[in-house]
């Protein structure tokens, strides 16, 4: 099936924009997954988008059915689909793929909220702490990349200036 100009041009805007993020697969030219959050985060999951044919006039089809999200419970996964439904209300008639996955990034937290961490012993203890990204070694050679969420929270906790308050990375050694 041959795709219409507009579908046409919103494909090639997502395959340019999302070119090299391994969150992002095509499953179709009118079907597409993005994963929200990172592989190892226990609170990422899936969104899947498909276009029917009469899109962006009607509303894409979009599922959280993916195996990756079998961890979600299904209130919070019906909840994240009301939410999403609640933007695609606002966009009909426009090319809303992009805006929907990243309506989800930024509101990831929110969506994942009430959600259950089930993880292994060893990541845990470092969540219950409240900082999962500080690993209590000291060797950390490797400079993470951030999500924006987690870049507009580091912005949120430091000054001015841009500094961190002083003893903000602390690692308690007596334990």
């Amino acid at each position: 099936t041959r795709l219409c100009s507009s579908l046409q041009m919103e494909l090639e805007a997502l395959r340019s924009i999302y070119e090299g993020d391994a969150c992002f697969r095509e499953l179709s030219p009118v079907s597409f997954q993005y994963r929200i959050g990172e592989s190892g985060d226990p609170k990422a999951f899936l969104i899947e988008v498909s276009w029917p044919e009469t899109y962006p006039q009607t509303a894409p089809v979009i599922s959280m059915d993916a195996f990756f999200n079998n961890t979600i419970s299904s209130a919070i996964k019906q909840s994240i689909l009301e939410k999403l439904m609640v933007e695609v209300e606002a966009n009909l008639g426009t090319a809303m793929t992009y805006t929907l996955f990243e309506y989800a990034k930024d509101n990831k937290e929110l969506f994942m909220e009430n959600q259950p961490v089930n993880t292994v012993t060893s990541v845990s203890n470092s969540i219950a702490t409240g900082t999962p990204d500080v690993p209590a070694s000291k060797k950390k050679d490797k400079k993470e990349q951030l999500s924006k969420t987690q870049k507009r929270k580091l912005a949120d906790k430091t000054d001015n200036k841009g500094e961190l308050p002083r003893g903000w990375n602390w690692v308690d050694v007596i334990k």
